[in-house]
């Protein structure tokens, strides 16, 4: 179901209410609702656009070209597909980008463990960034099922 449906059905609710408590509960939702159209609000979005500046200043003096564009470019990817499903006008659309968000997420954790193998950083730092991964494809999951079970 479209999100212009469900933006449509939730005003008819908040022109339907009668009562001040139902009407803010309603503009609350309205809030929550509109909140996730803008990723900019969005902590997941957040947290990436702060992994992929880590990654970037990590990968900045590696030879390895491939290498660093590839990780560089899967990074970049979780960050602008969070993005880009927000402003994808559909929640389907938006589970669709978030699914690609995750998949980037598990690409990214792989190739820190052969950044570390080829010792492009330290274990200290793989394990600080596979950290801040797992966040963030957490943060993905649980908005992914929240689009699924909540927004209707």
């Amino acid at each position: 179901i479209s999100s212009a449906n469900s933006w449509k059905r939730l005003q008819s609710t908040v022109y339907g209410l009668q009562t001040n408590s139902n009407k803010l509960l309603s503009l609350t939702l309205t809030r929550k609702i509109m909140n996730l159209r803008n990723f900019e609000n969005l902590r997941v979005w957040q947290e990436a656009r702060l992994l992929v500046t880590a990654i970037y200043k990590m990968m900045q003096t590696c030879n390895d070209y491939g290498f660093r564009d590839q990780i560089q470019r899967a990074s970049l990817s979780i960050m602008n597909n969070i993005a880009e499903g927000s402003e994808s006008g559909s929640d389907k659309a938006y589970i669709r980008y978030l699914n690609i968000a995750h998949g980037s997420c598990a690409e990214v954790k792989s190739m820190l463990y052969l950044c570390e193998t080829l010792d492009y950083c330290s274990s200290e730092k793989r394990q600080e960034l596979q950290s801040k991964l797992s966040m963030v494809s957490s943060q993905i999951y649980k908005l992914t099922a929240y689009l699924k079970n909540n927004i209707k």
